[in-house]
């Protein structure tokens, strides 16, 4: 037993504030949805470990995403306005994408991505964070990158289609960002995790060292 004046040995100790790979026992698994694109939505029957109880949890199965903090030198971030329609709201966005390449590394999605959506390319990258985007539902890992030096570079072939088709891309200045992120008026997940972290290693001065 622990009072306020005696440390929680099981939660002292740095190198544990870390997330931790475990399974509990699944009973039986079945598929919900499951078509030829790169999500599906399966149904688990699980039991706690040591337990007779079983419950259903759901799972949506999804690749992962890139998505890139692209910040040029006068410390504007290129955005965009992205429509999406389960939410029914255009929503202020990175660039980003699914990694749904096989096993390309997810630099390497983020450079492709950051050059099809908006016709960039970076000269210096680096991995922000990387983030489960809904861990009670979904496998969803958000790989964020910062992108710097910053040049023109054509989307050759690539087609935009459906909502992209109608993105608007366009600049803004980090500080102005940030006070959208923190006042609510921009909203999107990635994007807000992007900024903040931006900023917190901005004030550390470790942008600098990178």
């Amino acid at each position: 037993m622990t009072d306020a004046t005696t440390p929680d040995r099981a939660h002292d100790r740095p190198d544990e504030l870390a997330d931790r790979p475990m399974t509990w026992p699944v009973v039986s698994s079945h598929d919900l949805h499951r078509d030829d694109w790169v999500v599906a939505l399966r149904e688990d029957v699980i039991t706690r470990p040591g337990h007779p109880e079983e419950f259903s949890r759901l799972t949506l199965e999804h690749p992962g995403a890139v998505v890139v903090l692209a910040v040029d030198d006068d410390e504007r971030v290129m955005c965009l306005r992205q429509y999406r329609h389960t939410n029914q709201r255009e929503f202020v966005e990175l660039p980003a994408g699914l990694r749904d390449a096989g096993d390309e590394p997810s630099v390497e999605t983020a450079k492709r991505e950051l050059r099809e959506e908006v016709e960039l390319e970076a000269s210096d990258w680096r991995l922000l964070l990387s983030t489960y985007g809904s861990a009670g539902i979904s496998t969803e890992v958000h790989e964020i990158f910062l992108a710097r030096g910053l040049t023109h570079a054509p989307r050759g072939d690539f087609e935009m289609e459906h909502e992209e088709a109608e993105m608007e891309r366009f600049w803004v200045p980090m500080a102005e960002l940030l006070e959208a992120v923190l006042e609510g008026r921009v909203r999107q997940g990635p994007l807000a995790q992007a900024v903040l972290a931006y900023d917190v290693l901005r004030r550390r001065g470790a942008l600098d060292a990178a």
